[in-house]
């Protein structure tokens, strides 16, 4: 090739890369703007927080004309608005496949973006209230929120709805009907606390809404649509800055309260002849009305001349009386569970908020309006101290559940619908009603239902000088087969453990720990050189064990690793005449602890012993050098709410040449330890401690069969 024809080859090679170059650069940026494009027109939870705060920038929308700027109803194919659907249920005007269409069970809600929707003068036809705001913003940062309408299950306009005596209906109904997904209100969800207007009070949302789900406040069995519409507490905001009563029933003044300031006169005539009953006595019932002047402050309640402070007056009473006012629902039930007060429900047809899934029986009182001139005696009579307590604390966990804020209010709606739809994942009504335990024992150890073999275990010897029977012990374990190493804390200060070549000579690792302190707590610290999973606690004096015990006994843990699992069972039992609990080392057919004598354990066990033992626990017992497996027992059953297992039949661990006898049936070391089970129950606020019934033994332990062919022949004598 000549050099002409090199250079002009290399000059057409460099415009190919050239532009081969300009070609990605140009693909690159257009992949760039099309992804910054779909997230401008996606958005996502936050894109729709910003929208919410940023309301000067939402689009406008004039409802009523079809001119001017901005969308109009009304005119020529625009969508006219749909009348509410009276005989609506789930299953004649509930859509339920658009749920679920991803292939997950799970609720998805959609939030339409956020538009001011404005009269024909501009004028706005609804502002949204703070509580309204909370709503949607609870919805938008929920599980529940899809961005994507082609996904969602139920849609949320964004037209606050919450409070009908000011709403203009009609510009309301014709706003909804703008909306893309209408559908004549197919699988949307208004919100209304407050329904009707003055003078009747409606007991229903009265916006033309279709087929809408309304999750609405003050609901009567006449207007309510079983199954289909949520029934919700009317919200008080305006006492949010109040504490939570938790003042116990038996300490609180007055037994009922009516601090309702807008009955009827009937009713007030019914509750003031009960006043006057010569039976009635002056703790028993506070009967509340509006101050007159100069008591204008609409925080104030008086009892003829003497002002209560409300709220708080509801803090001092076990009941306190709801009835009827100008709407069936009241903000009165609300007041009075946020004090901690049983409600007394004497409005007839009333439907409950969420009365689907809580069980109001637990937590209120229901009467018939007729009874009310009985009320105090029905309550006298029929509801014990230990019903009261039982009640009050009903009140405040589902007030704190469910019904605290708007938030809690909302998701609650949410979890109601989720679970009409997804019946299958529905939770069940004693999980709705049922307060979580302070202390519910969880497992804290994510192990699979089987260790595995091969790991094996770690024998921690704890001993102080007897040197001829911690050998004999060690000459035993080095027998077990799955023996992974050997550690003896030698736990003598005083004296040095043996050279080295004294010790016994064994195939698997031996390590010595000398400790600091001769506590019995040292058994149980973590040490680095634990390198197995399982631990096998064991005494210098527990010579007696044979091999096929012991393997035995560590394969039962791998099936049970976050129980203790070992030999010497031992019980605690009620005295019912010292009001106290007995340690009991008798031969019983119950077992609640396994001594850590001879006990298998996973070694997270020792570190939360060492680390996270609650109150005094650990002090108490370096101090009296005493309970230090009593407390592991206490640990575990209470992290994970479950018994120890108990294997093979031995019940005798006495040592045959040690001196220092047997302290079990020393009555005065049973004295002790039945003190330490009653000091960590106190510590602990429970016995955590589970009773069973069953050890586990080896298949063919009793069966007539040679021994030659059993997997476990040597089990030992009792």
């Amino acid at each position: 090739m000549t050099t002409l024809e090199y250079m002009c080859s290399g000059r057409k090679y460099r415009n190919l890369y050239i532009s081969f170059f300009i070609v990605v650069v140009i693909v690159i940026g257009l992949l760039g703007c099309l992804q910054l494009a779909g997230l401008g027109v996606g958005g996502g939870a936050d894109d729709a927080r910003l929208s919410l705060l940023a309301a000067g920038s939402w689009e406008e929308v004039v409802v009523g004309s079809t001119g001017g700027g901005g969308v109009g109803v009304g005119g020529e194919g625009i969508p006219e608005p749909t009348s509410t659907r009276d005989d609506c249920h789930y299953y004649n005007c509930f859509n339920v496949y658009r749920c679920g269409r991803s292939g997950n069970q799970h609720l998805s809600v959609y939030v339409y973006p956020l538009k001011r929707y404005v009269d024909e003068e501009r004028v706005e036809i609804k502002p949204m209230s703070r509580e309204f705001y909370e709503i949607l913003d609870t919805i938008l940062n929920s599980e529940y929120y899809t961005r994507d309408p082609q996904d969602a299950c139920i849609f949320v306009p964004p037209i606050d709805t919450l409070n009908e005596s000011n709403l203009r209906k009609d510009k309301i109904a014709q706003a909804l009907a703008t909306l893309p997904y209408w559908g004549q209100g197919e699988n949307h969800l208004l919100f209304n606390l407050l329904p009707g207007t003055a003078p009747l009070f409606d007991t229903e949302l009265g916006v033309a809404r279709g087929k809408a789900v309304v999750a609405g406040g003050g609901y009567s069995t006449l207007t309510y649509r079983r199954g289909y519409d949520v029934s919700l507490p009317v919200y008080n905001p305006a006492h949010q800055d109040q504490p939570i009563g938790r003042k116990p029933a038996s300490s609180r003044q007055w037994l009922l309260v009516s601090s309702q300031v807008n009955l009827h006169r009937d009713h007030v005539e019914d509750l003031e002849a009960q006043l006057l009953d010569s039976t009635t006595q002056s703790s028993d019932f506070l009967l509340l009305g509006r101050c007159h002047q100069p008591h204008t402050n609409l925080t104030h309640r008086c009892s003829g001349t003497q002002v209560h402070h409300y709220p708080g007056v509801l803090r001092d009473a076990k009941f306190c009386l709801v009835m009827r006012g100008g709407r069936l629902g009241q903000t009165a039930l609300y007041d009075a569970m946020r004090a901690g007060c049983i409600p007394v429900v004497a409005v007839d047809q009333y439907i409950m908020p969420f009365s689907e899934v809580i069980d109001w029986r637990e937590a209120s009182v229901r009467i018939y309006e007729e009874d009310l001139p009985t009320v105090l005696e029905i309550l006298k009579r029929d509801v014990s101290p230990e019903r009261i307590a039982a009640m009050q604390q009903q009140v405040l966990f589902l007030y704190e559940e469910y019904l605290s804020n708007m938030r809690q209010i909302t998701l609650t709606t949410l979890r109601i619908i989720a679970d009409r739809i997804f019946p299958a994942h529905a939770r069940p009504l004693a999980h709705w009603n049922t307060p979580p335990l302070p202390a519910a024992p969880h497992n804290p150890l994510f192990l699979p239902l089987t260790a595995p073999a091969s790991e094996g275990f770690t024998a921690v010897i704890l001993t102080y000088d007897r040197l001829e029977s911690l050998f004999q012990v060690i000459q035993t374990m080095v027998q077990v087969p799955s023996l992974a190493k050997v550690l003896v804390v030698w736990n003598n200060q005083k004296k040095a453990p043996p050279q080295a070549s004294m010790w016994p000579k064994i195939s698997v690792p031996l390590k010595v720990v000398q400790t600091r302190e001769n506590k019995l707590s040292n058994r149980f610290y973590p040490y680095e050189e634990i390198e197995t999973e399982c631990i096998l606690a064991i005494d210098d004096d527990i010579n007696m064990m044979t091999a096929d015990e012991l393997e035995f006994g560590y394969q039962v843990w791998r099936e049970f690793p976050d129980r203790i699992v070992g030999f010497p069972p031992r019980n605690v039992v009620w005295n019912n005449d010292t009001q106290s609990w007995k340690y009991d080392s008798e031969w019983t057919n119950e077992v609640s602890m396994v001594l850590t004598g001879v006990a298998f354990y996973h070694k997270y066990w020792s570190y939360v012993y060492t680390t996270q033992l609650p109150g005094d626990v650990k002090q108490w017992v370096d101090d009296n050098m005493n309970c230090e497996d009593i407390a592991m027992n206490f640990l575990v059953a209470n992290l994970t709410g479950k018994a120890p297992i108990k294997v093979t039949p031995r019940k005798k661990f006495k040592c045959g040449e040690c001196t220092s006898g047997d302290l079990s049936a020393n009555e005065a070391h049973l004295v002790e330890r039945s003190q330490c089970v009653g000091h960590f129950t106190r510590v602990f606020g429970t016995m955590p401690l589970k009773t069973v019934e069953f050890r586990a033994d080896p298949v063919l332990f009793m069966d007539n069969f040679p021994d030659k062919l059993k997997l476990y022949d040597n089990m030992g004598s009792l």
